[in-house]
């Protein structure tokens, strides 16, 4: 995975307004390299990005290790884009899987 800066935008398949497949209210946004979740922006320092297995892969992450368990408790951390088009964002505490929202963008 290669590491990208904050600004950087994830990947063009993400971005879009996306919302959570068991609970509409629940939204997903990223735009460029913003990611608002759940009602929170996401404070992240960089991300690492890629593919695997055909599946593409965003991590979020902080630069400050003594933040790391903390930011990984508070935060999505992973973004998963399946080849079959299944979107999950996930961290140590959580799963969910979103669908695009009607209008959503990308």
């Amino acid at each position: 995975m290669e590491r990208f800066d904050r600004e950087a935008p994830l990947p063009a398949q993400m971005q879009g307004r996306w919302v959570e497949a068991e609970d509409s209210a629940s939204e997903l946004i990223i735009e460029g390299g913003d990611i608002l979740c759940f009602g929170a922006a996401v404070a992240y320092d960089y991300k690492l990005m890629g593919e695997d297995d055909g599946a593409v892969v965003v991590s979020l992450r902080v630069e400050d290790d003594a933040q790391d368990d903390a930011f990984q408790r508070a935060n999505i951390t992973e973004l998963v884009l399946t080849p079959d088009g299944e979107f999950h964002a996930y961290n140590v505490k959580f799963s969910s899987q979103f669908v695009r929202s009607a209008g959503g963008g990308a």
